[in-house]
């Protein structure tokens, strides 16, 4: 079996904890822009992630603090597979990745940085999207900013018919 390493998340995954929820607070703070919420909907929203796995990595959020996935309502679960089905038509108008890895972490050991608020990760791939730097150089190299990568986005979310943040 091949394994892709990911070494430069054991910051994130492994350092303190602000308080609060950062899901909460995002959707809260009224910048979508500057939050990287790309899309609300009336149950939850998506987001770009702002320790990407490649680039155009979003999440799918319910609004609603839930911890585990048997606590979503049957409407929330809908909504979030919603959301996760905009992003993947988003993304492949966007970046035209190959393929997608999509998935939750659930709980610390399987990797959830946020363990206590939900959130579905889509992450576009390509084939060879990995190299050298992250096991040699303990980085990832991203070839765009999380900035450009809304505004693109943003776009292509436009182009669906859905709106932009609402």
């Amino acid at each position: 079996m091949e394994r892709i390493w990911a070494p430069w998340r054991i910051g994130y995954v492994a350092g303190p904890r602000a308080q609060g929820c950062i899901f909460c607070e995002t959707v809260a703070a009224g910048d979508d822009r500057a939050a990287l919420v790309l899309h609300r909907a009336a149950l939850g929203y998506l987001i770009l992630n702002r320790y990407p796995y490649n680039s155009g990595h979003l999440m799918a959020v319910p609004y609603r603090h839930v911890a585990r996935l048997d606590l979503l309502t049957a409407e929330e679960a809908a909504a979030v597979m919603g959301l996760t089905s905009l992003a993947v038509q988003v993304l492949e108008r966007a970046m035209e990745p190959q393929g997608f890895n999509i998935g939750f972490n659930l709980g610390r050991a399987a990797g959830a940085g946020v363990d206590d608020h939900l959130h579905l990760h889509i992450v576009p791939r390509w084939v060879g999207d990995t190299n050298f730097m992250p096991v040699l150089g303990d980085v990832k190299v991203l070839p765009q900013h999380l900035a450009e990568t809304y505004d693109r986005l943003a776009e292509a979310l436009a182009a669906t018919g859905a709106v932009p943040g609402g």
